[in-house]
């Protein structure tokens, strides 16, 4: 079972984890991560813009990869798009499986190529202005180490 999908509005995350649990009874293991806007270094807000035909695909590619690469009852990618306050939301990956060790990797997984390898641009606003965030080097090494 996978489930990705996009959303320019604000999601719920513990009602997203409680329906993806609901959905994969079997699973004995079941990791999250939540990425929300940080409120750190003066950040007004952030904004992710994204190219429709290739974002939803490409997410859909990467989760299908996950999907075969690791034994998974399931697997929930849901991303924000648009405008977002300090605190709210960004995104939730979810993996379940069996034992906990391969719902670990493949959350690990689709993260990284998420933060390395997106389909989104990034911009934070501050007292100053609007200014475009790059990925870090290490965002890079990170999603590199999985060959």
């Amino acid at each position: 079972m996978l489930d990705v999908r996009l959303s320019d509005r604000a999601f719920d995350p513990a009602r997203e984890i409680a329906g993806f649990v609901s959905r994969v009874p079997d699973a004995g293991g079941v990791v999250t991560f939540l990425g929300q806007v940080r409120a750190d270094h003066g950040v007004l807000a952030l904004e992710i813009r994204h190219y429709a035909p290739m974002t939803l695909p490409g997410f859909q590619a990467l989760g299908d990869t996950a999907v075969a690469r690791w034994q998974l009852d399931g697997m929930l990618i849901v991303h924000r798009v648009g405008e977002m306050a300090p605190g709210d939301p960004i995104v939730l990956v979810a993996g379940a499986s069996r034992h906990r060790r391969d719902a670990f990797a493949a959350t690990d997984f689709v993260m990284d190529h998420l933060k390395g390898e997106s389909w989104l641009w990034k911009r934070e606003r501050t007292a100053e202005g609007w200014r475009w965030i790059e990925p870090r080097g290490q965002d890079h090494a990170d999603r590199a180490r999985w060959g």
